[in-house]
């Protein structure tokens, strides 16, 4: 487990999100910071696309990152003729393995598939690169086909399958279940690419990651088609607080690169996303805050400062006189508890008046408001 690579496609399955285009430029950008962060292998693109697709994979292949990079293909020569004219050195050869998938939308054979996978995986071994093959709607396949796939797939020569749990359909009892013997019966590597249908993408990754996966695939803030893919951020931290496997990545990093494609692709970063999300360091609630300004650990699994973030003790409706206190002590000012009593009485009034925390300048005119009254009632 201490040899577990994350290959992140966030320019990939990232960019199939609907709606979403990366320009040239930002796919560079994004590259080189996910290489700096330390991501093994970076999905690319798409490169029988041609076009702006194509140049931008192939710029990235020049850039000489430490990052292994991978173009995506369908089972087809030609598909692969085109990632190996970019420059990879990793190729992905993708093709659906479910009975749904290879009837209605392939139109084809479970014999057909295994076939043009073996074919495209060959050639592509042929010309010396790495290969993943993409076994695509693998969660709903039959596990004794995906088994007879995973073993034709090894003996032309691919260096890992992708499990794909393409609908999110899975939990994660049985990604372990599935993934442990899949890889028992193949002797495969084995990549989880989960998505996040039912907001199980991160947990039945680390269950694959559990059941003898050595490869994740993620994107920056969870990006993807539908309700989108494994988080970069969340796998990487939850291998690290969860599992005791510390990737050594660049974590002081995420929040950066999650703002930076967050906005390149014109998708919220909300408050709330885990990790990144301004509200993970965040505390009002009286008891919260009182615990965390005493020891950070009593609320805090790991430092804001090891995600890029700040905590924030915030002045709302919940907040209690420690938290009060604390507060004006950043402007330099000390309140007694009964003081901070009296101002934390006007604070929840106008918390619940605004349905919002109060602004710092907010709570200097409640202290003004409050030193008026007080000189008003002396007189």
């Amino acid at each position: 487990m201490s040899e577990i690579k994350i290959v992140d496609t966030t320019l990939r399955d990232g960019e199939q999100t609907a709606g979403v285009v990366f320009a040239n430029h930002e796919k560079i950008r994004i590259a080189k910071m996910l290489d700096a962060i330390g991501v093994d292998q970076i999905e690319a693109g798409i490169p029988v696309m041609g076009g702006h697709e194509k140049e931008a994979i192939k710029e990235i292949c020049k850039l000489g990152l430490r990052a292994s990079i991978m173009g995506w293909n369908r089972a087809v020569v030609k598909d692969v003729e085109q990632s190996l004219e970019c420059g990879v050195d990793a190729v992905a050869i993708s093709i659906s393995t479910s009975d749904i998938h290879i009837e209605h939308k392939l139109h084809s054979t479970r014999a057909k598939v295994i076939e043009d996978m073996v074919k495209a995986t060959r050639f592509a071994k042929q010309h010396g690169v790495y290969v993943s093959v993409n076994a695509e709607d693998a969660s709903r396949s039959d596990p004794d086909y995906l088994i007879e796939f995973a073993t034709a797939a090894r003996e032309a020569g691919a260096d890992r399958l992708r499990y794909c749990d393409t609908v999110g359909i899975l939990d994660p009892f049985r990604t372990y279940e599935r993934v442990k013997n899949l890889i028992d019966k193949v002797g495969i590597d084995v990549e989880m690419h989960t998505h996040n249908d039912f907001g199980m993408a991160t947990a039945n990754a680390l269950a694959g990651v559990r059941a003898g996966a050595r490869w994740v695939g993620v994107t920056v803030i969870g990006l993807g088609e539908r309700a989108g893919n494994a988080a970069l951020e969340e796998v990487v931290m939850a291998l690290k607080y969860l599992e005791g496997i510390d990737l050594n990545f660049k974590t002081e990093k995420f929040r950066e690169i999650a703002e930076y494609v967050s906005l390149a692709s014109k998708r919220e970063l909300p408050a709330w996303k885990p990790i990144v999300g301004s509200n993970m360091f965040a505390h009002e609630s009286g008891i919260h805050a009182d615990g965390a300004l005493k020891d950070p650990r009593t609320y805090e699994v790991f430092r804001p400062e090891e995600v890029g973030l700040e905590r924030q003790i915030v002045i709302g409706k919940h907040s209690g006189t420690a938290a009060i206190q604390a507060k004006f002590q950043e402007y330099g000012i000390t309140l007694t508890k009964e003081e901070a009593n009296d101002i934390l009485a006007r604070v929840r009034v106008a918390a619940v008046e605004l349905k919002r925390p109060l602004f710092d300048k907010e709570l200097a005119y409640i202290y003004e408001d409050y030193l008026h009254d007080r000189k008003k009632v002396a007189f």
